[in-house]
């Protein structure tokens, strides 16, 4: 069993890693120059846990199939892609089983295991999809087990580091308690199954209800810098230093568009979409990213929004986006 409990620190660390996904007679060998390792935006220590994180991470739901559904087209890419992204300093992947269903998680162990020590999997229950390709909740006792052990077989782990529970509908909470299944949750972890609890989709109210019940170490909410529903949420686990990982960092399936981001992003020289990211680093210290995507140029681009250099200017025209500058 692993002990992610360590942060990577140097360049030969990194090297190393890559090297060992190089060794001849592998099963995948990348040609393209790696990116350079960056400090990823700095790290951020996660509650109660001895787990350090670069705020720079990988969402890996687009390496599944169209639609989130069965195997990618390029299954070599997907792997590629992972690899990037490790030996590049990421440290911090977020998955679910429900991605394929168990395709992403599957690929993630082609690509990766055994894992490095300080490898942070991030992973969450509470879904299932059904025969058509839909997204439905599976939050009943023994739904919420399986999908535990689901994680562990196809990850290829004893212990699952951070298992968030997701309830609510796609894009927001709903209303509703959420006891039942996460102390279903909280169960598998006195068992040794999983290592550290959080929340996904969640409302203020349904936060305090699962922090009365379990330590709660990170909640992923939709946010970004057009949608900012949780920015008094936000500033509530700043201060009790919860991370906050918040999913369609870049609009999801409905890309942001705003002439704002295209005339930072012209003055940067950079993609609208690396503004977006640099926008949400700069936001909170406790905000930690997870981009999705399936190719390794499109990777390099969201790591290297850790590089931008945003104005007061910039970040006041991208404060409107939401509605005007947040409240204190």
């Amino acid at each position: 069993m692993r002990t992610p409990n360590l942060k990577l620190s140097s360049s030969n660390h990194v090297k190393a890693g890559y090297d060992k996904y190089q060794q001849p007679g592998g099963d995948l060998e990348m040609t393209e120059q790696m990116t350079k390792p960056t400090n990823l935006g700095g790290s951020f220590t996660l509650p109660g846990a001895a787990m350090i994180v670069n705020r720079m991470g990988y969402g890996a739901m687009q390496l599944a199939g169209p639609q989130v559904w069965g195997p990618p087209r390029d299954v070599n890419g997907a792997i590629a892609v992972l690899r990037e992204a490790v030996a590049s300093g990421v440290n911090h992947i977020d998955t679910s089983d429900f991605y394929g269903p168990h395709v992403t998680n599957q690929i993630i162990k082609q690509a990766l295991h055994p894992y490095p020590d300080d490898l942070v999997i991030v992973t969450k229950v509470g879904a299932r999809r059904g025969e058509d390709k839909s997204w439905l909740h599976a939050l009943s006792r023994q739904e919420v087990i399986d999908a535990v052990h689901d994680n562990l077989r196809n990850l290829g782990l004893d212990a699952l580091d951070i298992v968030n529970l997701r309830v609510g509908g796609i894009m927001a909470p709903s209303e509703g308690s959420i006891e039942a299944p996460l102390t279903v949750l909280a169960e598998l972890k006195r068992q040794g199954l999983i290592r550290h609890l959080g929340m996904s989709n969640v409302s203020p109210q349904q936060l305090a209800e699962a922090q009365a019940i379990t330590e709660i170490v990170c909640v992923q909410n939709m946010y970004n810098v057009a949608n900012r529903n949780d920015d008094g949420l936000i500033d509530d686990l700043t201060k009790q230093g919860i991370a906050y990982v918040p999913f369609f960092p870049l609009g999801g399936f409905t890309p942001l568009q705003s002439s704002k981001l295209d005339a930072a992003a012209a003055s940067l020289e950079v993609t609208p979409m690396q503004v977006a990211l640099g926008w949400l680093l700069q936001r909170s210290p406790n905000i930690l990213l997870i981009p999705g995507t399936s190719t390794v140029h499109h990777l390099r681009e969201n790591l290297n929004a850790v590089t931008l250099d945003l104005t007061p200017e910039m970040i006041a025209n991208l404060d409107s986006l939401g509605g005007g500058p947040r409240q204190a």
